[in-house]
């Protein structure tokens, strides 16, 4: 699964499963485009790795969820390699509040990273995805966009609007080369610096089948399936990869 000559725009890099994909992405021959929206130094580590893959890293910092910043960022990330061909938004916020309490900014800002981010780089880099007949386009959702969890209100539309988005992408730009589909990830094994939700996903291990979490790496394994030639006939799909927790 290699592709030599393409590059990859991969939102919130800089660490968990966003540097796994970035990091086997650049392993299979992709050059990168590596973002966050504050933590540089984290950016900057993960494109050492790319870079001793041999490919070339870009760190484009900024905050997704906001028109002009990925506006910006792909501004320099064409300018530098003339073309993305696979867009993988895996920058989310998960926000635990119940919902009377929640503020209207609250709520503005999970959609706007959560799905909002989505339309952005999809459209920042699709035209050229167009003209060259080839692109993949690969979204998070999660369990949050299977289930309804409370607490979690936003995140659940959020990410049942970018299984939605993902259909009509597919749809839309099929015809032209461009596949675009959705990784559901189930629970993952958190980073050790995670201490706010690492006690939530170990609590998981009980509904996972396989008897084990899932690794980073597993979630960059479909992600460079879904981006290379191989999975060109891949389109449109919500891919659960969970180790058969009940979906």
């Amino acid at each position: 699964m290699t592709a030599t000559g393409k590059t990859v725009f991969i939102s919130g890099s800089g660490r968990n499963i966003g540097r796994a994909i970035a990091v086997r992405l650049a392993r299979n021959g992709f050059d990168v485009v590596l973002n966050g929206s504050h933590d540089r130094t984290a950016c900057e580590s993960v494109a050492k790795e790319v870079e001793a893959a041999g490919r070339q890293a870009l760190i484009a910092m900024g905050d997704v969820g906001k028109s002009a910043d990925v506006r910006k960022m792909a501004e320099a990330a064409l300018e530098r390699f003339g073309r993305i061909d696979a867009v993988v938004n895996n920058a989310a916020i998960r926000p635990q509040k119940p919902l009377l309490e929640m503020t209207d900014d609250e709520w503005d800002r999970v959609i706007s990273v959560d799905l909002n981010a989505a339309f952005y780089l999809s459209r920042a880099f699709l035209p050229g995805m167009v003209e060259a007949g080839w692109g993949r386009i690969v979204n998070m959702a999660g369990m949050n966009a299977i289930h309804g969890y409370a607490g979690r209100a936003p995140v659940s539309a959020a990410k049942h609007g970018v299984w939605g988005l993902t259909k009509a992408l597919a749809k839309e730009f099929g015809p032209k080369g461009v596949t675009a589909n959705v990784i559901s990830p189930g629970p993952i094994r958190p980073d050790e610096s995670d201490h706010e939700h690492a006690e939530h996903i170990r609590s998981q291990l009980g509904r996972i089948p396989v008897g084990r979490l899932g690794e980073a790496d597993d979630i960059a394994a479909m992600v460079a399936l879904l981006c290379s030639d191989e999975g060109g006939f891949v389109c449109g799909q919500m891919i659960a990869v969970n180790g058969g927790a009940e979906t």
